[in-house]
């Protein structure tokens, strides 16, 4: 045997537990050249054998819903959450239940308050008016309806509100100068949308008396 042939034997391990330090160099780093351990083969051979088991389970079997299924299963239960509450707070309310319980109450006025600020004064201004003052006498009108001019568009009954607020604009309506409001039923839960109807009727007294 040639002492070519030897030294290139001698770069890697023979036997079990030897441990050979490799000729090559690169930077100053050499390499080992053991046998791997029977753990690590295993968690490695086995990884391999899972997500082949997988692949086949998750994708040609259906054992698995995909991540869309899921979402959609999400969204579903979501829906019906919604649906189940608006349904509850349409049974307790009514005209009269807004105008004497709910618009009379401090903290439903305050939260009303607090969810217009937060959510509509882009639209209808912060003091209701749907302008807003850009000094020296002058204002801009933005783009949702007056809450103050005593004209209810879509409704002027205090139900007719709430589904305004919680239902958006009418398909069949134009909006106001091409605005339209969103549903907001989609983004605030049944007793939000009551509080905030709440708060406008309690700024509007006179189109919403008490009985």
């Amino acid at each position: 045997m040639s002492e070519e042939t030897e030294a290139h034997k001698a770069q890697y391990a023979s036997k079990k537990g030897e441990v050979v330090l490799r000729d090559h160099e690169y930077d100053g780093i050499q390499e080992y050249d053991q046998t791997l351990p029977n753990w690590w083969l295993f968690v490695f051979f086995g990884s391999l054998l899972f997500f082949f088991g997988y692949w086949i389970a998750y994708y040609q079997l259906g054992w698995s819903k995909t991540d869309g299924e899921k979402i959609d299963q999400a969204m579903e239960r979501i829906e019906t959450a919604k649906k189940k509450a608006l349904d509850e707070m349409l049974a307790k309310l009514d005209d009269r239940a807004l105008i004497e319980e709910w618009s009379t109450n401090p903290e439903h006025i305050a939260a009303g308050e607090e969810i217009f600020q937060a959510n509509c004064i882009a639209c209808h201004g912060q003091d209701l008016s749907a302008k807003i003052d850009i000094g020296g006498g002058q204002s801009v009108n933005l783009p949702g309806l007056s809450l103050t001019d005593g004209e209810w568009k879509y409704g002027s009954k205090p139900m007719d509100v709430f589904r305004l607020i919680n239902e958006g604009t009418p398909a069949g309506s134009d909006g106001h100068n091409g605005a339209k409001m969103e549903a907001w039923g989609q983004k605030m839960p049944p007793i939000q949308i009551a509080e905030l109807t709440a708060f406008l009727i309690s700024k509007n007294p006179k189109d919403f008396p008490q009985p």
